[in-house]
């Protein structure tokens, strides 16, 4: 079924406008890792919901993704459970996208995501620049297909709307 999807593209130009989400119920780490299986097999249960476009890479294109010099890979973990994944690419001229943040299904709802997303921009911020630029903006892209709470999380974290585009895309019936 081909869908219109609106994708909103979201910045954060300083470190202090961050506004903290709400503690966790639980305690998180958030686990830097380099496995591709964990990393890939974590981005699938996230992605499963939303029909994220990494659902259809091949072997090759996650070898590439994961390859980039400059893109860094934290799992999420609650009592010894992976509860989601956060992805940050350092860019030239003192940018960082988070490329990737959800939670995995059973941890949807439940009162993790302002915390993580707290912890994501945080990491982001924190992470080292592509061209020695320091960081200066944090941005990230989310869609009209990903969780209903997702655009108001990004908000509430500090996050302004810079730009939005509309997209068709094919989803499963």
């Amino acid at each position: 079924m081909r869908v219109e999807q609106v994708v909103t593209f979201l910045e954060m130009t300083s470190r202090d406008q961050l506004s903290p989400g709400r503690a966790a119920p639980a305690p998180v780490e958030l686990r830097q890792s380099g496995d591709l299986s964990s990393i890939r097999a974590t981005t699938e249960r996230v992605a499963a919901p939303h029909h994220w476009s990494s659902l259809e890479w091949s072997d090759l294109q996650w070898r590439d993704y994961m390859a980039h010099p400059h893109r860094h890979h934290w799992l999420v973990l609650t009592g010894g459970q992976v509860a989601g994944l956060v992805a940050v690419t350092a860019q030239p001229e003192g940018q960082a996208e988070i490329n990737t943040f959800g939670l995995v299904p059973e941890f949807v709802g439940k009162g993790f995501g302002g915390h993580v997303l707290t912890a994501a921009v945080e990491l982001a911020w924190d992470v080292e620049p592509a061209d020695g630029t320091p960081i200066s903006r944090v941005w990230l892209h989310t869609s009209s297909l990903d969780h209903p709470h997702a655009l108001a999380n990004y908000r509430r974290r500090g996050f302004r709307v810079f730009r939005t585009e509309n997209r068709p895309r094919d989803v499963p019936d």
